[in-house]
């Protein structure tokens, strides 16, 4: 069932949120061994809530949230009060805040019911999740690859059933890319749409919160619980919102569209996998099937970009306070991180915001000078890698060039702000893998205008739809023996 389909059957009494969460919770215990999607359970919590949740629908009444009963998953990047929140690192382990960040408090608001916590990267630094002393977080379609970063947690679950949808958080593609790799619906959203209160994300505010969920209904229906006014945030949108996010997926007709693609990535040294330049083409001829006009796009992307990002994920990389004795429980790449952006002086990161600043006057204009309303591009250059290669060899900077060449189209988006959604198109194999082995799935990116992200969901409906994608399709169930992978902490209480 989606989460829509969860909600509707606990309100007619065909399930109970008792049942519902005991049977996710059977599903997290048998398969997420093979998995590596989560690193603390909160079973006794879960089943309190939901024991309250069913005396609430026994109850009745015109208020009910929309999700009261859903089962969902919180990344370890959000704070969550009375339950350990490490962000990924050692360095935090056992840490319980004792407060809410407010996507995780909003989301408990619409009455969804958190398993615990999903795997997360150190810091939520690079777009694959393999956070020390843990199993690395991998695609149930191929275990033996990985389900992307910094959400793999969130994307594991949610492609593997044992959530219908789950929060994520994006600051250079880290939403997107594990639903690619999953075969999800992942949204970047807009700059503001989503608080990241109340410690906030980062100075400018490139770290959004988001959904991964399996349609791009249910994607739109988290967002609308999400996507809650707070006030005092930094960057407020002030572009006029939808009634419901919902009813804009569920129109699935958008007027006809002006459509800008490109494909060559803006990072040098990164080629595109064939399957990925496919499902690229099979977007274009649908969306232009679809009525839509689709156009050959210069991005207004150049040089600058890259150093830009880099300088700014480096000073980030300091979001989190680490005690000079705690340094050395820190990854390699973690610490490569920090070093850069110790070495970046006050003047130095001000020219990096003002820089950041003008590639974003750069890219809103050349879509604004071209008419474009979305923007295509491939959603990554490879299908998901293998475990360890991202990290094969032990060398930060060779691990984050193959981060660049892996993921070339996301970071830009999360320095100007634009929403940006992950759709998947199509199935294939790896080239690098057996001819006979798993196909997996492949995904195109659309980008839309600050605060279209309406229209971005209302078109990534259209879109799915007409790509016949199967939203029920499920990959297999993987138990691996837990001699291997067993590592989940179960937390009882706090």
């Amino acid at each position: 069932m989606t989460a829509r389909e969860q909600a509707a059957a606990l309100r007619r009494g065909d399930l109970g949120a008792v049942e519902l969460v005991e049977h996710a919770l059977r599903r997290v215990e048998a398969l997420d061994g093979g998995l590596g999607a989560f690193v603390t359970v909160t079973a006794d919590r879960a089943l309190d809530e939901a024991r309250a949740a069913e005396k609430r629908l026994a109850a009745g009444g015109d208020d009910l949230p929309p999700f009261l009963g859903v089962p969902t998953a919180i990344k370890d990047l959000a704070m969550t009060a009375g339950v350990a929140t490490s962000f990924g690192s050692p360095v935090y382990a056992g840490w319980v805040p004792d407060v809410d960040d407010d996507s995780a408090r909003l989301l408990r608001t619409a009455g969804t019911i958190s398993l615990g916590k999903t795997a997360t990267p150190e810091f939520g630094l690079p777009p694959y999740t393999e956070p020390a002393g843990r199993p690395a977080a991998v695609t149930p379609w191929d275990p033996t690859r990985l389900a992307g970063g910094s959400s793999g947690g969130a994307g594991a679950a949610t492609a593997a059933g044992l959530v219908a949808f789950a929060h994520g958080t994006d600051g250079g593609g880290s939403i997107r890319i594990p639903a690619a790799a999953c075969g999800l619906v992942g949204l970047k959203t807009s700059r503001g749409l989503v608080s990241r209160g109340p410690a906030g994300g980062d100075p400018l505010g490139m770290s959004v919160s988001g959904p991964l969920a399996r349609t791009v209904d249910d994607a739109a229906a988290m967002l609308d619980a999400l996507a809650d006014v707070v006030p005092g945030e930094p960057y407020p949108l002030l572009a006029p919102r939808p009634e419901t996010y919902l009813a804009a997926a569920l129109r699935a007709a958008p007027r006809r569209l002006r459509i800008g693609r490109y494909r060559t990535p803006p990072v040098p040294d990164a080629v595109l996998d064939p399957a990925c330049v496919d499902a690229y083409e099979r977007a274009t001829d649908l969306l232009t099937g679809l009525g839509h006009e689709v156009v050959e796009f210069a991005p207004g992307i150049d040089g600058s970009f890259l150093p830009v990002f880099e300088t700014l994920w480096a000073v980030l990389a300091h979001g989190h306070p680490v005690p000079p004795e705690a340094e050395p429980l820190l990854a390699p790449l973690t610490r490569w991180w920090r070093d850069r952006g110790s070495a970046v002086s006050g003047p130095e990161y001000l020219a990096a915001t003002q820089s950041a600043l003008a590639v974003t006057r750069r890219v809103v204009g050349a879509q604004a000078a071209a008419g474009v309303d979305v923007v295509l591009t491939p959603m990554l250059a490879q299908l998901p890698r293998p475990v360890g290669w991202f990290t094969d060899g032990g060398d930060p900077a060779e691990d984050f060039a193959r981060q660049k060449r892996f993921t070339p189209f996301t970071a830009t988006y999360n320095i100007t702000g634009q929403p940006a959604l992950s759709l998947p198109v199509a199935f294939a194999r790896p080239v690098d893998g057996p001819a006979d082995g798993p196909e997996l799935p492949v995904s195109v990116q659309l980008v839309g205008r600050a605060g279209d992200d309406a229209l971005l969901l209302e078109l990534g409906a259209q879109l799915d739809a007409a790509s016949g994608r199967d939203a029920a399709r499920r990959p297999p169930d993987v138990v691996t023996p837990p001699t291997r992978r067993a590592r989940v902490t179960w937390s009882h209480g706090a």
